[in-house]
């Protein structure tokens, strides 16, 4: 459970349960299966995907994109995805407790680096694409309102280590998790993005002496949202891996200088929509 759900967050910029996995082993227990489960020891999760969103942060067009995916827990590291990146934890779960998670998160931010599809916003040039490296710590606790469910909370804080913006972004998270059968689950996520001033410059800042008005961006909320995800087993048991298929959707609303910057107020929109669909393979 955890590896399917996780990879359908990363399509979408969420984190899945850290206490998924855990709850995958008291599913099948609940169900008189006492056999092992696929994610007893050491698994790995793979998946691939297509996302329509837009087509950069604080646009009103909306492009395709394709969105591969890596999950698993090896040597007793664990490895979820993010958007455009990976988060490692080093702290290994325990069955049935609360559990926390505390590594490094790496990831690709190419907004506005390509598939710009607004003429105007396209003429003030390509981005580069940043490299965003730092730490990530969370904790998962298990049981809320039935036997299988969680609540989990997660931060990742990340630098520009590549030259682009040169700056920080930090990134917090509530995920609700539940199954609602042994073969289908669903999440509800809710997460916000702050960025200091040199993020917020690159990114939203617009020169003097183009077609929009210049403005000077400054650092804050850049953007919060809500996601809802569903997953459906193809042959109806999470606990022995195999193939999952993803569906979402989400909404965020651009808040602070990135609402406020004519690439969003002029020619695009605060109000940001964004759906996927996946399959992954869980061995």
């Amino acid at each position: 459970m955890k590896a399917i759900l996780a990879a359908a967050g990363a399509a979408v910029a969420l984190c899945a349960s850290p206490a998924a996995a855990q709850e995958a082993d008291e599913i099948a227990a609940a169900s008189g299966n006492a056999e092992p489960t696929v994610f007893d020891g050491d698994w790995l999760s793979v998946g691939a995907g297509v996302i329509y969103g837009p087509s950069y942060r604080g646009s009103d067009d909306y492009v395709f994109s394709p969105i591969p995916v890596v999950q698993g827990n090896l040597g007793g590291v664990g490895i979820s995805p993010r958007a455009g990146g990976i988060a490692l934890d080093f702290i290994p779960d325990r069955d049935g407790e609360v559990s926390f998670s505390a590594g490094i998160a790496a990831k690709l931010s190419r907004n506005r680096a390509a598939q710009i599809k607004d003429p105007v916003v396209r003429s003030y040039g390509e981005l580069e694409t940043a490299i965003e490296v730092g730490p990530s710590a969370g904790a998962s606790v298990p049981a809320l309102l039935n036997p299988y469910d969680s609540l989990s909370f997660n931060i990742d804080a990340v630098w520009d280590v590549a030259g682009a913006h040169n700056g920080m972004s930090v990134n917090p998270s509530i995920t609700y998790f539940t199954p609602l059968s042994r073969g289908i689950a669903v999440s509800l996520s809710v997460s916000a993005k702050h960025i200091d001033d040199d993020f917020a410059d690159y990114y939203y800042s617009v020169p003097a002496g183009g077609p929009l008005p210049e403005f000077q961006a400054e650092g804050g909320f850049e953007s919060a949202g809500v996601n809802l995800l569903g997953v459906f087993d193809l042959d109806g048991d999470v606990t022995n891996g195999g193939l999952a298929l993803i569906a979402l959707g989400g909404y965020s609303r651009m808040l602070g200088d990135a609402k406020r910057t004519p690439f969003t107020s002029i020619r695009g929109d605060a109000d940001q929509w964004m759906g996927a669909v996946g399959v992954g393979y869980t061995f």
